[in-house]
C-alpha cells in the first residue's frame, strides 16, 4: 500500500516545485517591472497572470474569480458614485465654497481645506479628490502669496492617512480584506479599523502642520507655481485619467442631493452591517443609472479600469502563490527567523517590512504579497491574525518617503515641481511617527 503511493507522493511533490518555482520567476519578474516602471502597471500585472494561466499554475476559473472578487466589486461601484457627485457639481460646489474660506482666513483657511479634504478621503478615493484639490491649493496659495509646495506634498500625504480611517477608504484595505477572506479569515466591519486609522491620521496631520514647513525649508523660497493642466504621465495605470475629474461641472441639485443620498446610504448598509459593501456599493452605483443621474456611458468611463485591472492581476498572482505553495514556503521562512521573537516584535517587523516594500511597488501588489504571510505568521504564533492583517492595512499606505509610492504623491511631485530629496526630508520622519502610533494603536484595539 504504501509503496504504491510513494511514486504518486513524488510525482505531486515535483509539481508543486515546479509550480513554485514558475510563480517565483513570474513573480520577480513583475516586481522587477514594477520597479523599472517603463511598463504601465496594469499591463505588467496582467501579463504576469497570463503566464500561470498559460502554464497551468492557476485555472480559469480562478482568474474569472479574481476579476469578480468583492474588493474589484466594490472598487468599480465606489469609482462610479465618486464620479457621480463630480458630475453633479456638487464638488465643485464644495471646492468653490473652501476658496472663499481661505481667501478670509489665509494659511489658517488652507490648513482648514486640507483637513475637509481628508474627511472626504475617509470614504472617497484619494486620486480624484487630489486632482480637482490640488488646482485648487495651488491657486490659493498662489494668490496669497504663500509657496504652493508648503501644502500641495501635506495634501497628498493627509488624504493617504485618512484612507486609512475606513475599509473603503483605499483600495489597499479593501483588497487586504479580500486577500484575508480567501486565507479563512472573517471580514473586517466598515469602521472596524478606525481606531488605529484615525490616531495615526491626526497624528500625522499634527505632524505635518507643525514640521513639515521647516523640514522643506528651501524649497519653499521657490517662485509661485503657475497654473497648468495636471498631467500625470508617470504610473498612469495606478493614476487613472485625470482629465474625467479636471473638468469643471455645473451645480445640478436634484442630481447632487440623489447622488450623495446614495452615497450615504450604501456606507450607512456596509456599516450596520446589513449587506458588504461590494454589494450595497454595487447596488447604489445601479441606482445612479436607473434614476437617470448617471448615465450608463457615463458609469462606464468612472470606472478607471487602469486599476482594477491591475488589482485582479495582482490577485491571480496572491492565488499562485497560494496554490502552488510558495506563500507557505515564504512563511516558514520568515517564521523560522522570527520563532525566537514575541508576538509584538513579529508585528513590529512585518509592519517595518511592508512599509519598507510600499515604498518601492503599488499598494495592491504589497498587499498581495504579505497578507498571506500575515495571516500564516500570527497562526504559527498561536495569536489572532487580526492585528497583523491591520498593520498591512496601514503600512501598505504608509508610502511618504518617495513621490512614487502612492498616486498622490505622483501628482504633487509634477504640479508642485518638487525635487526627490522634499519627499524624503518630510516622508521619511512621517513614516517613522506612523510607524510609533500605528503599533501602538494596534496593540490597544487588537490584542493578540
Amino acid at each position: 500500500m504504501l509503496a504504491a503511493r510513494s511514486p504518486l507522493s513524488q510525482r505531486e511533490v515535483q509539481l508543486v516545485n515546479i509550480d513554485q518555482i514558475l510563480t517565483l520567476v513570474v513573480l520577480v519578474c513583475v516586481v522587477a517591472a514594477l520597479i523599472w516602471d517603463k511598463v504601465r502597471s496594469d499591463v505588467v500585472a496582467l501579463s504576469g497572470a497570463a503566464v500561470l494561466l498559460m502554464t497551468g499554475v492557476v485555472r480559469p476559473v480562478e482568474v474569472q474569480g479574481a476579476f469578480a472578487s468583492p474588493a474589484i466589486l466594490a472598487l468599480a461601484s465606489l469609482f462610479v458614485i465618486a464620479y457621480a457627485l463630480e458630475l453633479s457639481g456638487l464638488l465643485d460646489l464644495a471646492i468653490a465654497a473652501a476658496v472663499k474660506m481661505c481667501k478670509r482666513m489665509g494659511a489658517a483657511g488652507l490648513w482648514m481645506l486640507l483637513a475637509a479634504i481628508g474627511c472626504f478621503s475617509c470614504f472617497l478615493n484619494s486620486t480624484p479628490i487630489v486632482v480637482l484639490g490640488a488646482p485648487v491649493v495651488r491657486d490659493v496659495a498662489n494668490a496669497l502669496k504663500l509657496s504652493p509646495k508648503r501644502y500641495l506634498m501635506p495634501l497628498s500625504y493627509i488624504t493617504v492617512l485618512t484612507g486609512c480611517c475606513t475599509l473603503i477608504g483605499t483600495s489597499t484595505n479593501l483588497l487586504v480584506d479580500d486577500m484575508a477572506r480567501v486565507a479563512g479569515q472573517p471580514r473586517f466591519g466598515m469602521f472596524e479599523i478606525t481606531p488605529v486609522g484615525l490616531p495615526i491620521a491626526l497624528v500625522g496631520g499634527l505632524f505635518l502642520f507643525l514640521f513639515s514647513g521647516r523640514l522643506m525649508g528651501r524649497a519653499l523660497t521657490d517662485a509661485p507655481i503657475e497654473p497648468r493642466a495636471v498631467d500625470v504621465p508617470m504610473r498612469g495605470a495606478q493614476v487613472g485619467d485625470a482629465s474625467l475629474f479636471a473638468e469643471p461641472r455645473p451645480f445640478q441639485p436634484a442630481k447632487a442631493a440623489a447622488a450623495a443620498a446614495i452615497f450615504v446610504g450604501a456606507i450607512a448598509v456596509a456599516a450596520l452591517n446589513i449587506a458588504p459593501i461590494a454589494a450595497s456599493a454595487f447596488a447604489g452605483a445601479v441606482l445612479l443609472i436607473l434614476l437617470r443621474v448617471i448615465t450608463a456611458d457615463q458609469a462606464y468611463g468612472g470606472l478607471r479600469p487602469q486599476i482594477l485591472i491591475l488589482i485582479a492581476g495582482m490577485v491571480v498572482i496572491g492565488i499562485a502563490m497560494e496554490e502552488s505553495g510558495l506563500a507557505g514556503a515564504a512563511t516558514s521562512a520568515l517564521v523560522g527567523s522570527l520563532h525566537d521573537f514575541s508576538p509584538l516584535v513579529a508585528l513590529i517587523i512585518l509592519y517595518a517590512l511592508t512599509m519598507i516594500l510600499t515604498e518601492l511597488l503599488s499598494n495592491a501588489t504589497v498587499a498581495v504579497l504579505v497578507t498571506p504571510i500575515a495571516v500564516a505568521l500570527a497562526e504559527s504564533l498561536g495569536v489572532s491574525p487580526r492585528p497583523f492583517l491591520v498593520a498591512v492595512m496601514m503600512a501598505g499606505s504608509a508610502a511618504f518617503a518617495t513621490p512614487f509610492g502612492y498616486q498622490t504623491n505622483v501628482i504633487v511631485y509634477q504640479m508642485g515641481g518638487y525635487r526627490y530629496m522634499d519627499f524624503l526630508r518630510v516622508g521619511l520622519p512621517l513614516n517613522l511617527v506612523t510607524f510609533v502610533v500605528a503599533i501602538i494603536a494596534i496593540e490597544r484595539f487588537f490584542p493578540f
